[in-house]
């Protein structure tokens, strides 16, 4: 039988047929304020029993903590989520001062909006990123790649990426286009590989890249994605845009609200789980004091 990754929700593991699939994309679907932020940061958490390390958390919305994860994950875990500051540009120390291997959430990725709104016109006709934007662009990316090098060669085995806002086209999104970046470049990039890329000159550090290597093909990350629809019955009824990332995802779940008698419940279901079996449940959940908690 293959090895499932626990959500750390039982009910939830039980319509994945045991879990998810290890090193595989999960995306979450939902409106803002339904729940998605508390399944990521409950499938994180539960990567120090399951494992013995928590997962990281990567906020794409550059706005702090608007997706209240520090508060969440402080009441419901005791977990302090400190933010990653610790950068490593070419040829210099690589390894994390004390207290940043601590530091289990990253909002460095800002950007926003349209891929347009960062790219110029060429003199052909064609339009291509500005270079202020790729200097910006490339200046965080020596901040977020350690960020989940250092982690993954400590034992983290969970991604979890929120604040993805909506848009009409997925594939005019900029968040979109860099989560696709870091989730091919990056969180599925062979350990040795990453690890001689950020640990320059590599003869320097051999020896830690090759004691900390791991199998990148065990990464399981989850996408959460908002949307503009709030009942569950529209997001079924969602079509598939281009560039959806839920396209290529291995798992997708949807969690939506409607109406019981006089008052708004909130249903999540299973829409897609790739070479698994699945339920086709309907389930009521609720927040409560210990997160989500499934009828």
């Amino acid at each position: 039988m293959t090895t499932r990754v626990s959500t750390g929700i039982p009910k939830l593991d039980a319509m994945l047929d045991g879990g998810l699939l290890p090193g595989t994309l999960t995306v979450v679907y939902g409106a803002t304020g339904i729940g998605k932020t508390h399944l990521g940061l409950t499938f994180a958490d539960h990567g120090r029993v399951a494992e013995g390390a928590r997962g990281i958390v990567l906020d794409l919305n550059g706005r702090g903590d608007s997706q209240q994860h520090d508060e969440y994950a402080a009441r419901l875990f005791d977990w302090s989520l400190t933010p990653w500051t610790h950068t490593v540009t070419p040829m210099t120390d690589p390894y994390p001062p004390p207290g940043q291997m601590e530091a289990s959430y990253s909002n460095t990725l800002k950007w926003v909006g349209r891929v347009r709104d960062y790219q110029v016109p060429t003199p052909d006709g064609g339009w291509e990123f500005d270079w202020n934007w790729k200097a910006a662009y490339n200046h965080a990316l020596y901040t977020v790649r350690p960020f989940i090098y250092f982690h993954c060669a400590a034992g983290a085995r969970r991604v979890v990426v929120d604040g993805v806002e909506p848009m009409d086209s997925p594939a005019d999104s900029i968040q979109v286009f860099v989560f696709d970046e870091l989730y091919r470049k990056t969180i599925h990039r062979d350990a040795e590989t990453l690890g001689m890329e950020i640990c320059m000159p590599v003869w320097k550090h051999r020896a830690f890249i090759d004691a900390h290597l791991y199998d990148h093909t065990a990464i399981t990350t989850l996408l959460l994605v908002t949307t503009e629809e709030t009942r569950l019955e529209d997001l079924l009824a969602r079509k598939v845009a281009t560039g959806d990332i839920g396209a290529t995802a291995n798992t997708i779940l949807a969690l939506g609200s409607e109406r019981l008698g006089h008052r708004l419940a909130r249903m999540l279901c299973v829409v897609k789980h790739r070479g698994s079996a699945m339920s086709d449940e309907i389930v009521e959940y609720r927040i409560g004091a210990r997160g989500i908690e499934l009828g």
